[in-house]
């Protein structure tokens, strides 16, 4: 079976991507709603700044399909406290809220920043620590986790690194699949058409391999990453791996 390709963007809750990708009025839930029937997937920003309450994941789930998968962005300070020596406590503290989420959760993403550089043993606490059911995205910034030994860890751990398509880098980043699921970011401000079909084509032979991947697009002030997470998901569809 082909795997599906879900597509989406960082954040929904912008009422100012009307009339491009919202009607225009629409606010408050309605936002997600009008959402999750165009879309399959959102990362969501706000769990990086609050743990978030049992009502609001409640209200994301009231709000859309039950296909609809959420990426969730950990904590950032219990993000930091779980590269700790000792983080299963942090990590618990982190992880716990989430599973309201249940099935719904398409992962957790994990982003360890720019400046916070290798540290195997550190990261070999996180991946020990990590819940087996709870399923992982780690987007390693520093270049100086860059490396093989780092991948493998990740890899066996069975935990999916994130791929991220930068503005300023000159060329696409290869795809490395180590974990369950493909996730990439798509970070530039604008993709043409012909720039939508070459990632489909990188990701043609994971998707056909029966691996799901997930694509999420860039907050911008008018809508347009959302427009392009639409047109990918449609190239997808076309192609056999969408909704």
């Amino acid at each position: 079976m082909a795997g599906r390709l879900r597509t989406g963007t960082s954040g929904f809750a912008y009422p100012a991507w009307a009339p491009r990708f919202y009607p225009v009025g629409l606010k408050g839930p309605a936002l997600l709603r009008h959402y999750g029937s165009r879309l399959a997937t959102v990362e969501l920003n706000s769990t990086f700044y609050r743990r978030p309450s049992a009502a609001a994941v409640e209200a994301w789930l009231a709000a859309t399909p039950p296909d609809f998968r959420f990426a969730v962005k950990a904590q950032r300070g219990s993000s930091f406290r779980a590269l700790q020596p000792d983080p299963a406590e942090s990590v618990a503290w982190l992880t716990d809220p989430l599973r309201r989420f249940g099935d719904r959760l398409g992962t957790i993403l994990f982003r360890i920043p720019e400046g916070v550089t290798r540290d195997d043993g550190r990261l070999a606490g996180l991946l020990g620590a990590w819940p087996a059911d709870l399923p992982l995205a780690l987007e390693l910034h520093d270049p100086s986790w860059h490396v093989d030994e780092v991948f493998g860890a990740v890899r066996d751990a069975g935990a999916a690194l994130v791929t991220t398509d930068h503005e300023d880098d000159p060329e696409p980043p290869a795809l490395r699949r180590s974990g369950p699921f493909l996730y990439l970011r798509l970070r530039r401000p604008d993709y043409s058409p012909d720039a939508l079909r070459r990632w489909l084509d990188r990701l043609e032979p994971f998707l056909a391999d029966g691996v799901d991947a997930y694509v999420y697009f860039r907050h911008d002030e008018v809508g347009r990453g959302a427009e392009l997470a639409v047109e990918l998901a449609t190239l997808g569809s076309e192609a056999g791996f969408g909704r």
